[in-house]
């Protein structure tokens, strides 16, 4: 017996509004639940002070600036690499065989799972290059995932762009790379900032990798050495660094603090509502550039 087109339609439409509440559902109760338990533990002297074994109390001080570090030198290796990238797929690559097989390596890197990633690092930019555990071998091992995401977006932002614009800026005698510079990245912009901010949201959180690149230890940390080749300076790539999300994994592992279970909370919590900072400000940053840029009201 077969359903007509109307009872179809809306079991289908009850199936999707279903799995979307379900969706929804799910992350409110994993974010409420991870918020509701780290919340409480968060203070400035927890996300300011350093960690001390075996002493109750500790703050995540160091493993929060090395994440804000570690951000920073993973998008400027990314953000560049990504939008030039971008730039020649949408603006210069034509099609055939070599455009698909671009196309299917980028997909292929930016689905990679970030262990695989991490132990490609471990052996290249940890041992071959004989850096050992350094923020620059993470940030460059994250790049391996960041630039192709961030190579499509430019992608994609700069094929919205109305060819109108590009044909008015040839039609004034504008080159090529003129147009693009100067007519095209500025009216993919708010799409080209939604894609960072969230790409940076996805490098704040990340783990995997960075156990088998960055280490998992903090040397001791000088913030009055400014000297960045000095290995206590606090701006030194080339030193070990335990991020956010590592220290959540270390705390689990290890076992070593006595209020480890207190310290994860609150870091998982401080991760969390970093992420959602970074989410939103893509939106909102997303529209404001869009509003600014159209006029729209």
């Amino acid at each position: 017996m077969f359903l007509s087109a109307r009872t179809t339609d809306r079991l289908a439409t009850a199936v999707i509004w279903a799995v979307s509440i379900a969706i929804v559902a799910l992350l409110v109760w994993f974010i409420g639940y991870e918020l509701v338990q780290g919340v409480p533990h968060l203070s400035w002297h927890f996300l300011t002070g350093e960690e001390v074994i075996a002493k109750p109390g500790s703050g995540i001080g160091n493993q929060l600036f090395n994440s804000i570090y570690f951000l920073v030198l993973a998008l400027l290796i990314s953000v560049p690499l990504g939008l030039l990238a971008g730039i020649f797929m949408a603006q210069y690559l034509r099609p055939g065989r070599f455009a698909t097989v671009l196309e299917l390596s980028t997909e292929s890197l930016a689905s990679l799972p970030s262990i695989v990633v991490g132990l490609f690092g471990l052996l290249v930019f940890v041992q071959r290059t004989s850096w050992g555990y350094t923020l620059l071998g993470g940030a460059l091992s994250v790049a391996i995932l960041n630039v192709p995401v961030l190579a499509r977006v430019t992608e994609v932002a700069l094929r919205a762009v109305p060819t109108e614009l590009a044909e008015a800026s040839y039609g004034l005698g504008a080159a090529k790379w003129h147009t693009i510079v100067h007519i095209l990245l500025p009216a993919a912009l708010p799409a080209l900032v939604t894609g960072v901010i969230l790409t940076a949201g996805r490098i704040f959180g990340e783990a995997a990798a960075l156990i088998y690149t960055a280490g998992l230890t903090t040397p001791q940390l000088d913030f009055n050495n400014w000297n960045i080749t000095s290995p206590q300076s606090f701006l030194n790539p080339m030193r070990p660094a335990e991020t956010l999300a590592v220290h959540v994994w270390k705390l689990n592992t290890e076992g070593l603090l006595p209020d480890r279970t207190a310290v994860a909370n609150g870091t998982t919590a401080t991760l969390i509502l970093a992420v959602l900072i970074f989410n939103l400000g893509a939106r909102f940053l997303g529209r404001w550039f869009y509003r600014r840029l159209t006029a729209a009201s």
